[in-house]
């Protein structure tokens, strides 16, 4: 049995190690592990990337540059739970700089293609309040927003 946690592997074409650059620049407890390059006669150009292992946030990466092929979609999200608007505004700006996407309900797309969510950390508590009328109000709130606004959904949460 696996005993080391997960390693999650990004497919990339032709940008594996710009990402990882990227999210190591963004995320506390982060690095650039190992870059393995293709050799002469594999199905990308020798000696450009074919892997980069990356930290980010304490989370093992792998990417790899597997060509055109597959494609990010938002079947698959990364969540970020933040405990302030600082934190939010901090991930939401360098998340979507540069060619990224602003979505609904918290997520967004970065310039890569990849699904994020940027989420207050106390949403989920709100949420499964055990007063429906409180859920209601915090849940038709966020419905709303793009980018989450602590301070507004604390306001519907108290019914103000």
């Amino acid at each position: 049995m696996a005993t080391d946690g997960f390693t999650t592997c990004l497919w990339f074409d032709g940008q594996a190690e710009e990402a990882a650059h990227h999210y190591v620049s963004i995320f506390k407890n982060s690095s650039i592990g190992k870059v393995a390059r293709y050799p002469e006669g594999a199905p990308q150009p020798a000696g450009s990337v074919m892997t980069v292992e990356f930290t980010a946030n304490g989370h093992r990466f792998l990417g790899l540059n597997g060509g055109p092929q597959f494609r990010f979609n938002e079947a698959v999200s990364f969540m970020i739970f933040c405990e302030n608007q600082e934190e939010i505004d901090y991930y939401w700006t360098r998340l979507t700089e540069n060619g990224g996407e602003p979505g609904p309900c918290g997520w967004l797309k970065d310039k890569y293609g990849v699904s994020w969510q940027v989420v207050p950390d106390r949403l989920d508590e709100m949420v499964t309040d055990p007063d429906p009328e409180k859920a209601a109000r915090v849940t038709a709130a966020f419905m709303a927003m793009s980018k989450f606004d602590i301070a507004a959904l604390e306001r519907a949460y108290a019914g103000e």
